[in-house]
């Protein structure tokens, strides 16, 4: 069998995507939509935006509200290699 691009490329998308019925995923979407639109969401979304229109070459890096400072995307969203799910409902310092 000869590998192709193609494959490799399909190979990649479908590892990480989460195998859900169309119904599933419209409830999901629903769930994730509800979340993204809480008040605090929505607050560290601006405070986020914010920070990136007032920084200079800070680009690709994230603004980490647990320790107040910027990080790499994968530290920051891997939560410094520990995993999402220990800081699932922490209060974070929003100004």
């Amino acid at each position: 069998m000869t590998i192709t691009r193609e494959y490799i490329q399909y190979i990649k998308v479908n590892k990480t995507m989460q195998k859900l019925t169309p119904e599933a995923k419209k409830k999901k979407a629903a769930r994730d939509l509800a979340y993204a639109k809480t008040p605090d969401r929505r607050a560290k979304k601006a405070h986020a935006q914010k920070l990136h229109r007032n920084t200079n070459g800070e680009g690709k890096q994230d603004w980490d509200h647990k320790n107040s400072r910027w990080e790499s995307v994968k530290q920051n969203r891997g939560n410094d290699g520990l995993g999402t799910k220990k800081e699932s409902g922490k209060k974070y310092k929003v100004k």
